[in-house]
């Protein structure tokens, strides 16, 4: 019914075009100009001129993914998720994680006092649900019990 119509720009240019606007991962970059219906040759050559030139690099597209999770809140389980979805490599997250990543425990308690007004659990159905929260955020179970004021009985609120 429909047919793709032929790109009007070059791989090189549409990835340039790309990346001018936000970083990208290089499997991401690779997806999107597939997508467009460029043939996998010449797609090779523009992911390689990129990184010849520093355009795309996947070192430099982990660390903005880190810095933008943090800022929602988000924990170091579930930023290494949404990056192996992104096929970055797992050194190269880690790296990441090292040089941007903030201190867990504290974000994790920012992120329940955000989201739980500075209120504790009033029973423990609530609790569980607050742990829930945090877990989905991608937070680990020491860095939750800190988080919910668990160490020494000292609440957060």
């Amino acid at each position: 019914m429909y047919s793709k119509k032929k790109p009007t720009l070059t791989a090189k240019e549409s990835a340039i075009q790309l990346l001018s606007r936000r970083d990208h991962g290089v499997f991401e970059l690779q997806q999107k100009l597939a997508q467009k219906g460029y043939e996998e040759a010449d797609i090779l050559q523009a992911i390689a001129l990129c990184q010849e030139y520093g355009y795309l690099d996947d070192l430099r597209f982990a660390k903005s993914q880190v810095r933008q999770h943090v800022f929602k809140g988000h924990g170091k389980r579930r930023i290494q998720q949404e990056l192996n979805l992104k096929r970055v490599a797992d050194l190269t997250i880690e790296v990441a994680l090292e040089e941007e990543g903030p201190d867990w425990f504290e974000l994790a308690k920012e992120t329940a006092y955000k989201k739980f007004k500075g209120k504790p659990a009033a029973d423990q159905k609530e609790y569980a649900k607050q742990v829930r929260f945090l877990q989905y955020r991608g937070f680990s179970f020491d860095q939750i019990q800190y988080a919910l004021g668990e160490d020494d009985n000292e609440a957060l609120y």
